[in-house]
């Protein structure tokens, strides 16, 4: 049994996957506001040192930092809180000496949130570069850098950036998506993930040994969240600009728009949870 910290584990992943690290690891949560799941939890901000030190006495060997804010935040406080707070969470945290970081990064980091973002390939990889407009995305890609700098600083850090799909619960699915109009965030509504296999993606990342290193994975399902063919809606929203040729091809009719290859060979994920047509 390892001892596990949590951040943002008040949110709405943070909660479910505290109290299920809980039934094989001490979790402690760190977070500004109870979680109410009866686990030692201390009230904080991750990117506080002052609040940090609250956990000096609490032994921390890995961590699964969820704690953010997310896609419609003014693009100051994405950069001091997803890209300053998690570095001060990780100077913090690689001075106490942990070494395994699970961090929730976003499919979002590519920059999909504006109509004007265009893929550069599709499927979309996991180092696909950030083409971000709006400071949500930015951050989210400058978060992936921070973990690759103190890769450099300490090569036996072992860290994983999950690109995290929109996730739903797992009882509120969303209708699939048909042929339409681009509108913003967009690519999100293709690429769903339920709850349930989201605690999956960051219980596998927590518990797989993967050794020294920094990575970065897209965690998606390995089908798009499409009632009629990606290769429909995706010439619908750009025209001629993409190449959707890879989903014309028999068998990838409805394919993931995010290439999830590596995290299932690494990691040993694929979403349970697929649309039903």
């Amino acid at each position: 049994m390892s001892s596990v910290l949590v951040t943002g584990a008040s949110g709405f992943i943070g909660r479910a996957l505290s109290a299920a690290l809980s039934q094989r690891h001490q979790v402690t949560c760190l977070s500004r506001r109870d979680p109410q799941l009866g686990l030692p939890w201390v009230r904080g901000e991750f990117g506080s040192f002052e609040d940090l030190r609250q956990l000096d006495s609490i032994p921390v060997e890995s961590v699964v930092h969820l704690g953010a804010v997310t896609g419609g935040a003014p693009e100051r406080d994405c950069i001091l809180v997803n890209v300053e707070g998690t570095r001060c969470l990780m100077r913090y945290l690689m001075d106490r000496g942990c070494r395994k970081f699970v961090m929730a990064s976003s499919i979002a980091a590519v920059g999909f949130q504006s109509p004007l973002f265009r893929p550069l390939r599709l499927p979309i990889p996991d180092d696909h570069p950030c083409l971000d407009r709006d400071g949500y995305g930015l951050s989210k890609s400058l978060m992936e850098e921070i973990t690759r700098y103190y890769g450099r600083q300490d090569p036996s850090l072992e860290v994983i950036n999950l690109r995290l799909s929109s996730v739903v619960p797992d009882d509120g699915l969303p209708p699939l998506v048909r042929v339409g109009s681009l509108g913003q965030w967009a690519l999100g509504g293709l690429t769903i993930m339920a709850l349930r296999d989201a605690v999956r993606a960051f219980t596998l990342a927590l518990e797989t040994d993967c050794g020294p290193g920094v990575r970065v994975m897209n965690a998606a399902g390995p089908q798009a969240w499409a009632a009629d063919p990606v290769a429909d809606i995706l010439r619908g929203w750009y025209g001629d600009e993409v190449d959707v040729s890879y989903f014309e091809q028999p068998g990838n009719e409805y394919a993931s728009v995010y290439d999830v290859r590596r995290i299932e060979a690494q990691l040993g994920f694929v979403a349970e949870v697929l649309p039903q047509r």
